[in-house]
């Protein structure tokens, strides 16, 4: 007699295998069962998960994002706008100035003339005139002599009632002119403290070569040496001019230097022993009235 032992977890006759998987229904007859892949077993992917890149059958999809565009073109547009904006407003304001000012008589800026001394007004130098000086002093008006002019100077208006100064250079030097005294009782004469008044300017210029034997003076130098020296005459033209414009407005004629008697006190070259007489001093006067009267 065969033993059996019978299986406690058997089913009951009859009733299918709870623990056994079930058969697919749509399997062909004599097809192999399908095995469900295991779970984790490498190069397979789990059970029911669709493969990376593939959309589950019936579930939506979810395309990979492209990546993210640049923004640098939209900026630079963004800049360019702005430049051709603020070109487009530029040229409306230009615009406007450019109408109002159609409408308008245009504006002319004035120009401050220079500071003079009270009671006369500085005049522009004449075109060209480079050398024109305010005066601070009645000595520099004998810059007038060497092609200068005078911005504050009196204007001239009639030989009448100018007020005039004199300067004169000597033969030892030529491009220095001192003031000469003049007849303080002449309508012309102006003291130095008021050469803000004078308005025309005598030039007594010496002659070249005009020079001529004299007398011959004896005199003691400072330290009592005794010399004998050679008192010279000569010649000089003497001219007038426009103190505040430089322009000649008239000629004064020859005035003579004459060395007839040995003066009190002179000056001399050392090294020449020459001393020079100067221009005659009435002769001076009596061609300023001439011209001035």
């Amino acid at each position: 007699m065969d033993s059996h032992v019978s299986d406690p977890y058997a089913p009951p006759p009859g009733q299918p295998d709870p623990y056994r998987a079930p058969s697919d229904p749509y399997a062909q007859p004599g097809s192999p069962q399908s095995v469900p892949p295991s779970y984790g077993a490498p190069g397979q992917q789990p059970y029911g998960q669709p493969a990376y890149g593939q959309q589950p059958y019936g579930q939506p999809g979810y395309a990979q994002q492209p990546p993210a565009k640049s923004k640098k073109g939209l900026i630079i547009g963004i800049v360019v706008g702005a430049v051709v904006l603020l070109l487009i407003l530029c040229g409306i304001g230009v615009a406007l100035i450019a109408n109002a000012a159609d409408d308008d008589d245009p504006i002319v800026p004035t120009t401050p003339t220079r500071g003079a001394t009270p009671g006369n007004s500085a005049a522009a130098p004449p075109p060209g005139n480079n050398n024109a000086i305010t005066a601070d002093s009645s000595s520099d008006f004998g810059d007038v002599c060497q092609g200068g002019s005078i911005l504050n100077a009196a204007e001239y208006t009639t030989p009448a009632s100018a007020k005039a100064y004199v300067f004169a250079n000597t033969p030892t030097r030529k491009t220095s002119w001192s003031y000469k005294s003049l007849d303080s009782r002449a309508s012309y004469y102006a003291k130095s403290s008021d050469y803000a008044q004078v308005s025309v300017v005598g030039c007594l210029a010496y002659v070249e070569g005009s020079e001529a034997a004299g007398q011959k003076c004896d005199i003691k130098t400072s330290d009592g040496t005794k010399l004998t020296l050679d008192y010279m005459s000569s010649r000089y033209t003497l001219t007038f001019h426009n103190a505040r414009t430089g322009e000649k407005i008239g000629d004064g004629g020859t005035v003579n230097a004459p060395a007839n008697r040995c003066p009190s006190f002179l000056t001399y070259n050392k090294e020449t022993l020459k001393s020079y007489a100067s221009p005659d001093t009435a002769s001076i006067d009596a061609a300023l009235k001439k011209q001035l009267s």
